[in-house]
């Protein structure tokens, strides 16, 4: 990026915030919808020391939370935090980490309190919950999402309202390994009858043909809500038709032998560690796992395809927000968010962090000629947002009990579903 049109995007970026510019913001999708687009080698984002100018009404101090532990992503946020303060000298953006564990406490108290920073970055999942407490700013009208995937959007709308912009997503697909597909004489599967039988197929001496996390939290239920999904049904109608067939595959997978109970105890990573130990033959996984597989077993031979469907392809959204705190520096805040979200900057962060942008006119350019990686952002436009609904943790509990139940054998789908839904229709006021 030249200095000079570096200055001039800033310089305009900070005026527009100012002037709460009327962009046009897409559509919100319905709960658990999900459609729409393609992802280029990140350029990293260039220094100037030009100063840029800023409208005098987004000035002053901006403070941003994050929960991030990994050292490359706190610096990677430093350095687009330093660039920007580096360009204008009417807004300078610093950062605090706050332990996950700890954030959405602090978040509560801070918002009793009274001591909250300007902007987030937060899990999408939780952002509905804080939107209804009234915590982030309503952008609707203050930042164009047009570009961006129904998915992320759709996490961080509530009642048709704008309240954050998606940082960076991710989502979840098939790995397999190549070796023990071909020597089994399969096919990668597309439909679940295949997997069921490939799993099958591939489950001998110590290793299991399938399994994902299952952990009985948000975890395991981002994991299995694609199986819900692609029967046509959304995360509230889980005593249904679809609800159940999906919970009788998951039954289906465990009694045939091929999927692991202990798959209840395992974390995503873990599920990883016996993929690439040669204990599992394939297992649903997101983006953020390929540095890791790529830098620790080389050799071994694994690739990846959109999640086996029944009616249709879906797969799970994943990633962060940005969001603004109502009452704080609110213009100032939107002027950064401008900024880390333009092309290079945003490029930047998500090779840094290995993401997939949630602008879908930066994501399909954005791993041009990896074709693992293409895999992922292809399947964006089937990836769904978990809720959004303020009370999602405790659906999302409702739902982890039932498959839970269902793979320990301790209730059969029909029971497990109709319990779920007892809850969730409680939680609706249904």
């Amino acid at each position: 990026m030249k200095k000079r049109l570096f200055a001039t995007f800033l310089s305009a970026v900070v005026l527009s915030a100012a002037l709460s510019a009327c962009a046009a913001v897409a559509p919100a999708p319905a709960a658990d919808a999900a459609p729409a687009a393609d992802a280029a080698p990140a350029e990293e984002a260039a220094g100037s020391e030009e100063a840029v100018p800023a409208s005098a009404d987004a000035a002053g101090d901006v403070t941003i939370w994050y929960y991030w532990e990994t050292a490359g992503h706190q610096e990677a946020l430093d350095h687009i935090i330093q660039e920007f303060n580096g360009q204008q000298d009417k807004i300078k953006v610093s950062a605090k980490y706050v332990p996950f564990a700890d954030f959405k406490k602090q978040l509560s108290v801070g918002a009793s309190a009274g001591e909250l920073p300007d902007l987030v970055i937060l899990d999408n999942p939780d952002h509905a919950s804080y939107a209804a407490m009234g915590i982030f700013a309503d952008i609707t009208d203050r930042f164009d999402v047009s570009t961006y995937y129904p998915g992320p959007v759709n996490s961080c709308t509530l009642d048709g309202r704008l309240y954050g912009v998606p940082f960076g997503s991710n989502d979840l697909v098939l790995f397999y390994n190549e070796d023990m597909l071909a020597e089994a004489g399969c096919s990668v599967p597309t439909t679940w009858d295949e997997l069921l039988d490939v799993a099958k197929k591939t489950t001998k001496d110590n290793v299991y043909g399938f399994a994902h996390c299952a952990l009985q939290n948000e975890e395991g239920t981002f994991n299995f809500l694609p199986w819900v999904w692609s029967t046509g049904q959304t995360s509230y109608e889980i005593n249904s038709e679809g609800g159940i067939k999906a919970l009788e595959f998951e039954k289906s997978l465990v009694e045939s032998g091929a999927f692991p109970k202990e798959a209840i105890n395992w974390t995503q990573g873990d599920t990883m560690n016996q993929f690439i130990s040669g204990n599992l033959a394939m297992m649903i996984n997101g983006t953020w796992q390929i540095p890791t597989m790529r830098q620790e077993v080389p050799d071994l031979k694994w690739n990846v395809a959109p999640i086996p469907q029944d009616k249709q392809q879906a797969s799970g959204l994943g990633g962060e927000n940005y969001a603004v705190i109502a009452g704080g520096n609110e213009e100032a805040a939107i002027a950064f968010l401008q900024y880390a979200t333009s092309k290079d900057t945003c490029l930047y962060m998500m090779d840094h962090m290995g993401y997939i942008s949630s602008d879908s006119t930066i994501a399909k350019d954005q791993f041009k000629g990896d074709a693992v990686y293409q895999v992922f952002v292809d399947e964006m436009q089937y990836a769904n947002a978990r809720g959004p609904l303020p009370e999602w943790p405790d659906i999302s509990d409702a739902i982890s009990l039932a498959f839970n139940k269902v793979i320990t054998g301790e209730s059969q789908p029909a029971d497990a579903a109709a319990e779920a839904q007892a809850t969730i229709d409680s939680i609706l006021g249904q």
